[in-house]
This record gives structure tokens, sequence and C-alpha cells, in this order.
């Protein structure tokens, strides 16, 4: 039981209060790309999901193994860089040897949802947030579900930032960017910051 609960709350937190779409801007433009289309929502998400769970697994052994040496810190970024390409690539092969027409329909989603900047973001928060490999499990699981939440948002806002009430300057992207600050001030506010000091 105390196993999932770390899962959960790791997982959580990805979600709400360290969302890497509007906590950290990472991922914004995939986000955009893939809340155009709603079958684009979940296949996107998937993808984000499988590669940053499985890739923090990986994580959690080399940051284990090599965390206390010297320059790990220096060669991190091009490990992580690696393991993600290992992921895909291995992935892709297992997929197109045994599920060929599941392999045409995936590759779409694939390439842009796995090299992209919130799938190494949560490999980061992983590595400092997480204490166990079950933490890691989670940021890993908890970015891509809210990659999937913040592309939603995306998706219903979508048709009424682009409806003719709205100012021409401010229809398609630039609404969409406006939109996006708004809900990214809205999450921050889930970490209990006050702007008081501004």
């Amino acid at each position: 039981m105390e196993i999932f609960l770390n899962i959960v709350s790791a997982a959580l937190i990805a979600i709400f209060i360290q969302n890497l779409i509007f906590e950290r801007a990472l991922g914004v433009n995939v986000l955009l790309y893939a809340s155009r289309k709603k079958e684009h929502l979940f296949g996107f998400s998937g993808a984000i999901a499988y590669t940053t769970t499985v890739s923090a697994a990986i994580v959690w052994i080399f940051d284990t193994l090599l965390g206390e040496t010297e320059y790990y810190r220096v060669i991190m970024p091009l490990i992580y860089i690696l393991i993600v390409a290992a992921v895909y690539i291995g992935t892709l092969a297992l997929i197109w040897r045994f599920f060929p027409k599941a392999f045409r329909a995936l590759k779409k989603y694939v390439h842009l949802s796995v090299f992209n900047c919130s799938v190494i973001g949560a490999l980061f928060l992983a590595s400092q947030q997480g204490s166990d490999i079950f933490s890691y499990l989670g940021y890993g699981l908890g970015t891509g579900i809210g990659f999937l939440l913040a592309a939603y948002l995306l998706y219903t806002a979508a048709g009424r930032l682009n409806s003719p009430l709205v100012p021409a300057a401010f229809r398609g992207y630039p609404g969409m960017l406006v939109y996006v600050g708004v809900l990214s001030l809205a999450f921050y506010a889930f970490t209990g910051y006050s702007t008081s000091a501004i």
C-alpha cells in the first residue's frame, strides 16, 4: 500500500503542482500541436507517459549507481538523452516487428512526443525530487497525465479562442499563448506561492 501511495503522490505532484507545461513551460510547442485534434490528445499523452515512465525507471538505476561519482552531474544530460533514445528505438523496433499495423498508426505520435522538452524535464524533475524507484515512476506517469490535462484544457478552449467574438489580433496562436499564461498562473497558485512580494 505504501508503494502505491508513493507512486500516486509523486504523480499528483507532477500533474498539479509541478506540471511541466504550466509551471516550467516545457513541451508547449508539442502541446499546441497535440491540442488541435481530439485524437492527438491521447496519442501524444500516452506516448509521453510511456516514454517518461520507462525512462524514469532506467534513470533511477543510473542515478543510484552513478549519482555519487564526481562528474555525474556533468554527463547526466547526455545519459538521459541516450536513455530516451534507447527507449525510443527499442519500442519502435518491438512495435514494428510484432505489431506492424499499430506501428503505422503510432509512428506519427512517437517522434514528436518522445523528443521534446517535457520528457527530458520529467527525468530531471524525477532525479531532483524522487527518492526511490516508485517516486521516479510516479513522476514519469504524472508527466504524461499532466500533459493530457494541459492538452485537453487547450483543446476545449481552441474553439472559443478562434471565434469571431475574439479580436482578430488575439485569434488563434496569440490567444492560446495568453490562455496558457493564465492557466500557468492558476497552476502556480497550487504551489502555495503568493504574489504579494511582486
